[in-house]
């Protein structure tokens, strides 16, 4: 038997101000994506903005359902219609934040397993890494160089 020890280094940064200016207009376009989320069910609002490498940014939001499986995150949202609206362009970075309407969210918002799984296709297929953002509705906010630091031993096609 071995043992080993996965890890990765993040930043963290005390608020948005601190970050680049690319970064920080980023993560401003997933705030005002958030303002749209339709969340009426959780009161959960959450708000993406995906940077593809021809600097074009991509915005969604969470769409809620009444039957609660058919709704769909605001990361899916974002990385599926850059995927259609931008094919083979690929995606440098996104950013991700989320508020309640129930309480205050001020640690940053990690993206559920669904999403790490539906960003880590497309970190793999275009074989380079995406840079996550990550920030409640105010506070901290938390940066991975890739979705691979948050999803260690990831499922990919190479296992079909």
């Amino acid at each position: 038997m071995r043992k080993k020890t996965i890890s990765f280094e993040l930043q963290v940064f005390e608020t948005m101000d601190e970050l680049g200016p690319e970064d920080k207009k980023l993560l401003q376009s997933a705030i005002e994506a958030r303002k749209n989320a339709y969340a009426p069910y959780s009161k959960f609002n959450v708000g993406a903005a995906v940077l593809l490498q021809n600097g074009v940014v991509v915005i969604g939001n969470n769409q809620e359902n009444a039957s609660y499986p058919s709704g769909l995150c605001a990361e899916r949202v974002a990385v599926f219609q850059a995927g259609a609206k931008y094919p083979g362009i690929a995606i440098k970075s996104i950013a991700i934040t989320a508020m309640s309407e129930n309480h205050m969210v001020d640690s940053p918002a990690a993206p559920c397993g669904n999403c790490r799984q539906a960003i880590s296709e497309y970190e793999f297929r275009q074989k380079e890494p995406i840079s996550i953002l990550m920030m409640g509705e105010k506070g901290e906010v938390i940066k991975c160089n890739s979705l691979s630091d948050i999803l260690p031993l990831g499922f990919n096609n190479t296992y079909l």
